[in-house]
C-alpha cells in the first residue's frame, strides 16, 4: 500500500513525496491567501474554490488561516471563520452549512502513538465532521475522528476528544456536553440579555455586496 492508501485506511502512515507535494501547493495557496490586502475581501472569497476540495457560497475567512492540504476540507454554504483558523487535514474535515468559529480554533485530523516505542512509525488521521449549524468557540481544539452534531455549541478553550450530540451546549478539557440547547435558549442571547429587549435597527439587515453574488 502506498502512504496515501495507508492513511486513508485507518492505517499508520510516512510523509512520501506525494504527501509533500500536496503540502507545497498547500502552503503556496496559505501565503497567497494570508497577502492579499486588508480590504481584498472579494480576492480571498474567490480563492476558496481554488483552496478547498468543496466550498458553498458566503464562507467568510479572517485571515491569517492556515490548513495542510485544503483539497481535503469541504465547508458547506454561509459559514465564519475568525482569525487563526488551522486546519490539520491530512484526511477529511467536513464542515456543515452555517457554522461559525471564533478565533484560533484548531481542526487536527492526525496524531501520534501514545507509546513513544511506535511513535516513529509514523503517523495516523481519521476525518472530522463538524454539522450545520454550529458555534466553535475562541481556540477549541478538535482532534481526530470526532463529530459535532448539528447546532452544537463547542465553549471556548475545549478540547474535544469524542463525539458530541447535536443540539448541546458542551465544554472543558476533555469536552462534555454540559445541557441541551432549550427554549430559553430562544429568548436570551446573554445572561439577562434577551432578544426582544433590542432597539430596532435604523435600516434593514446589513449585507456585503460581494457575498451576494
Amino acid at each position: 500500500m502506498t502512504e496515501q492508501e495507508r492513511m486513508k485506511a485507518g492505517y499508520m502512515w510516512l510523509d512520501d513525496a506525494e504527501n509533500m507535494a500536496m503540502q507545497a501547493r498547500a502552503r503556496e495557496l496559505v501565503a497567497r491567501f494570508n497577502a492579499l490586502p486588508a480590504d481584498a475581501n472579494r480576492e480571498r472569497m474567490e480563492m476558496n474554490a481554488e483552496m478547498f476540495g468543496e466550498c458553498g457560497k458566503n464562507v467568510w475567512i479572517v485571515p491569517p488561516m492556515k490548513f495542510t492540504i485544503g483539497k481535503h476540507i469541504s465547508i458547506g454554504e454561509g459559514c465564519y471563520f475568525n482569525q487563526g483558523a488551522t486546519f490539520i487535514d491530512d484526511w477529511k474535515i467536513e464542515i456543515g452549512s452555517h457554522t461559525m468559529f471564533g478565533p484560533n480554533v484548531t481542526v487536527c485530523t492526525t496524531g501520534h502513538a501514545i507509546s513513544p516505542k511506535h511513535r516513529g512509525d509514523g503517523m495516523y488521521s481519521f476525518p472530522i465532521k463538524i454539522g450545520n449549524g454550529c458555534w466553535i468557540g475562541a481556540n477549541v481544539v478538535i482532534l481526530p475522528g470526532v463529530t459535532i452534531g448539528d447546532n452544537s455549541v463547542i465553549g471556548a478553550g475545549s478540547i474535544v476528544t469524542k463525539d458530541i450530540p447535536a443540539n448541546v451546549v458542551a465544554f472543558g478539557v476533555p469536552c462534555r456536553v454540559f445541557r441541551e440547547i432549550n427554549e430559553k435558549d430562544d429568548e436570551y442571547y446573554f445572561p439577562g440579555h434577551r432578544f426582544d429587549d433590542q432597539p430596532p435597527r435604523d435600516s434593514e439587515r446589513p449585507t456585503l455586496d460581494f457575498m451576494d453574488e
